[in-house]
Formats: structure tokens, C-alpha cells, sequence
């Protein structure tokens, strides 16, 4: 399992696994804080969100954030996972996507690109970066 660190104003968070930089980096919701897998401030949040931004898309295909052996859901998505679609965006990190979704989109023939990778990106590497841009 991989730690992800972040410093902030002298202050170091640590995050254990993709699984709770994922869980913490999530906005403010009472559902979360009830479950107790939220942040416990904001400046934890922006901490992970931060972390979260540096994290390579290849990631999210080799750290499964529920086990393959498991859950039907998960096998599916791997399963069906295009690594042709996913190839003109595997080197980019969780914030890379973000940079390239907002540049994509400001641009003629968004909707045609965006289908040409749609099958590469899975459920998870989407919501890594909705995490960053709310």
C-alpha cells in the first residue's frame, strides 16, 4: 500500500492508501463525517486534494479501490477497461486529467475527442478529478 504525503503551512498529512486520499480529499458531506472518513478540516482536505493531483491515472488500474476478487462491479470496469483509449492519457496524474479535460473542452471537436478516451477512463479516475475541481 502506497503513503501519500502533503505539507501545508508546516504541517504534514499522510494518507494511507488510495482509498482514504480518495475518502479525504472528497468534499465536506455530514454522510461521510457520520462514517468518520472525512476530513478533519479544511486544510486536511486541500492536503489531500493536492496529493490527490499529483496521483498517475496508472494508478487507479493497479491500486483497485475495492478488491478484483470481490465485487462484480470492479471486475467489470477492469474487465472492460480500453487500454487503447486509456494510451494518449496513461502519463498523466489525477491533475494532468484535470488541466486536459478543461483544455479539451475550450476546444472545436471537444465532443469527438472526449468519446475517443472515454473508454480508457474509468469510474474512479473520474471522480479523483471531480474531487479536484469543486
Amino acid at each position: 500500500m502506497t503513503t501519500y504525503t502533503q505539507q501545508i503551512s508546516g504541517t504534514t498529512y499522510q494518507f494511507d492508501g488510495l482509498v482514504e486520499l480518495m475518502a479525504t480529499a472528497s468534499p465536506q458531506r455530514s454522510g461521510d463525517e457520520l462514517a468518520g472518513c472525512a476530513a478533519s478540516s479544511d486544510a486536511e482536505r486541500a492536503a489531500a486534494q493536492w496529493a490527490l493531483a499529483d496521483v498517475l491515472l496508472e494508478t487507479f488500474l493497479e491500486d483497485l479501490l475495492v478488491p478484483y476478487e470481490t465485487d462484480e462491479v470492479t471486475r467489470l470496469i477492469v474487465d472492460s477497461h480500453d487500454r487503447a483509449a486509456f494510451a494518449p492519457l496513461a502519463h498523466l496524474t489525477v491533475g494532468g486529467l484535470r488541466d486536459w479535460l478543461l483544455e479539451v473542452a475550450a476546444s472545436p471537436g471537444a465532443a469527438a475527442t472526449l468519446a475517443s478516451v472515454a473508454a480508457g477512463l474509468t469510474p474512479e479516475m473520474v471522480a479523483a478529478v471531480s474531487k479536484l475541481m469543486r
